[in-house]
């Protein structure tokens, strides 16, 4: 299986990815926890190189990006696939990994759009707090505390916290950089046949069950690959 994951923030590519990692055996792979792991190494040159471009506040080029994931599927880990998690990002990107992959002769299985209804998406995110103690997470419309200001799972009293970046003015600026620069990417693999998009804004396990099904080519018929509008 090598697959791509691609939605908006939010939209739970990390939580399928982690998923489909446990039950397919083949790594989750995200550009941001290899950029964080390699510029940790100081003897890792090209970590050194990301690290300096980063510490410049300037964006990381595309091919040393590319670079990076193409060491990463080296390992004897990606043998039997990877899923790539919110990469690639446009479409320089997109056709670069084509390219890497083909050198390497290797193609992908499929790409998988987890479509959110961006209204309901800005409400999910935004509503969200957790407990500081134990980390049990809530909503301010869909899981409040039995008792208020109570952790339900750890009884501690008094510390809830939200994240500064759930709010929403965040969201929708990060909705927006999707739309921008992201999104152009869709029809590049729906040209190739390769794209299905799946609810996003159903349950966890309703969506980890429609991404394992438009993964099926025995159900890769009209349902599978009909766009969907979402938002």
């Amino acid at each position: 299986m090598r697959i791509i994951l691609l939605g908006p923030p939010g939209a739970g590519k990390g939580t399928q990815a982690s998923r489909l990692t446990a039950k397919y055996g083949v790594p989750s792979i995200s550009t941001g926890d290899l950029f964080r792991a390699r510029v940790k190494d100081p003897n890792d040159p090209l970590g050194q190189q990301i690290k300096a471009i980063l510490d410049a506040g300037t964006l990381v080029p595309d091919e040393i990006t590319v670079k990076m994931i193409s060491e990463r599927i080296d390992h004897d880990d990606c043998k039997n696939g990877f899923i790539l998690d919110g990469f690639p990002r446009s479409v320089s990107q997109a056709e670069a990994l084509e390219k890497m992959l083909k050198e390497k002769n290797l193609k992908l299985d499929g790409v998988v759009q987890i479509g959110v209804d961006e209204e309901k998406l800005v409400e999910r995110i935004a509503g969200r707090f957790s407990c500081s103690g134990c980390g049990e997470g809530y909503h301010d419309k869909f899981k409040q505390p039995a008792h208020a200001n109570t952790c339900d799972k750890c009884h501690k009293t008094g510390t809830f916290v939200r994240r500064a970046d759930d709010n929403e003015k965040t969201v929708r600026e990060r909705m927006h950089i999707y739309h921008t620069q992201t999104e152009p990417i869709l029809p590049y693999y729906t040209e190739r046949g390769m794209l299905k998009t799946v609810d996003g804004m159903a349950d966890m396990d309703h969506v980890t069950a429609a991404i394992e099904s438009a993964l099926e080519p025995k159900n890769g018929g009209a349902a599978a690959n009909s766009p969907k509008k979402f938002g």
